[in-house]
């Protein structure tokens, strides 16, 4: 099942609108995730919105937002008066300008997202707009509302649809010279670059996603499963970084380790990465699954179990 539209609206180019809906191009919701607990009972922590002067709870419907002036001074802003201030943005993108991919800095991009056409209509209009984008090998720069915050946007072709690349403002993005201002100039000898090359060229591939395993993730995974069979749990020996003397050494030094990989046995190639943690946290042997078991016993109450 296709998830839920982030946005609905119109997809504007001068003259020509389609309905369109923007959809996540990622997710992280197979990503292992915690619940914070009462160490004491094992009961979850609840978080509750309360005054901060009364110390009470306050309903969602008593909650306005607020710009802080000063310590003790608010200005509220309700609802209707953000509805009021809302841009066309909110219900449109409109595309302003074409620009050369290669002149979006990588610093400005934000998050991916799918871009389709909304319902049955607007089909041939989407198709217009996307395939001048693609014959013009542009991408088109529109403004969009997410979050009750405008955002500059980038459309580019993707298969029968279009990216569209979320895109941050120039205030948002730090000067690199207060960072890169105190690295030394230092000089790089041509051995040097001959013997990194070299071993540029022989770690050289394709990008291929697939290949990569989220090594973390896994980890976390086997931990859990180990402490729901009650196994014990062991802290790994972690790697200790070795001050590196001689540059050139290490150069040497790496470029015969890659030669004695591929002359030996061939690397070993990363476990495709997991489609999901809920297909990997599996039940622990001879108990029945969580699902048959909670269909058989009523609820129990949390129970904790410690390493």
């Amino acid at each position: 099942m296709a998830p839920r539209a982030n946005w609905k609206g119109f997809l504007r180019l001068s003259l020509v609108t389609c309905p369109v809906a923007l959809y996540p191009a990622t997710s992280e919701s197979e990503k292992v995730s915690f619940n914070q607990l009462n160490r004491k009972t094992g009961h979850r922590i609840k978080y509750a919105k309360v005054d901060a002067d009364t110390g009470e709870e306050v309903a969602n419907e008593d909650i306005v937002k607020g710009y802080k002036v000063d310590d003790d001074t608010f200005i509220e802003v309700t609802r209707e008066e953000l509805e009021n201030a809302a841009l066309e943005s909110t219900r449109t993108i409109e595309i302003d300008e074409f620009v050369d991919r290669s002149e979006i800095d990588p610093r400005y991009l934000i998050r991916p997202y799918y871009l389709c056409p909304d319902g049955k209509v607007g089909h041939d209009a989407f198709a217009v707009i996307r395939e001048t984008i693609r014959e013009m090998n542009k991408v088109a720069i529109g403004r969009v509302v997410l979050t009750n915050r405008e955002h500059i946007v980038a459309l580019e072709p993707m298969d029968k649809g279009l990216m569209g690349t979320l895109l941050r403002y120039p205030y948002e993005v730090r000067s690199a010279a207060e960072y890169f201002d105190e690295i030394q100039d230092v000089k790089v000898t041509k051995e040097m670059l001959d013997l990194a090359r070299h071993i540029v060229n022989q770690k050289s591939g394709h990008f291929e996603p697939d290949r990569f395993e989220d090594q973390y993730e896994t980890a976390l995974i086997d931990l859990i499963n180990k402490k729901r069979a009650g196994k014990p749990i062991t802290a790994k020996e972690r790697p200790r970084g070795d001050n590196v003397v001689d540059l050139m050494d290490a150069l040497r030094k790496s470029i015969g380790g890659e030669k004695a990989v591929k002359n030996g046995k061939a690397a070993r190639r990363p476990r495709k990465a997991a489609s999901g943690q809920k297909e990997m946290l599996m039940p622990i042997t001879g108990k029945k699954p969580a699902k048959e078991a909670a269909a058989k016993k009523p609820a129990a109450k949390p129970q904790r179990k410690s390493a």
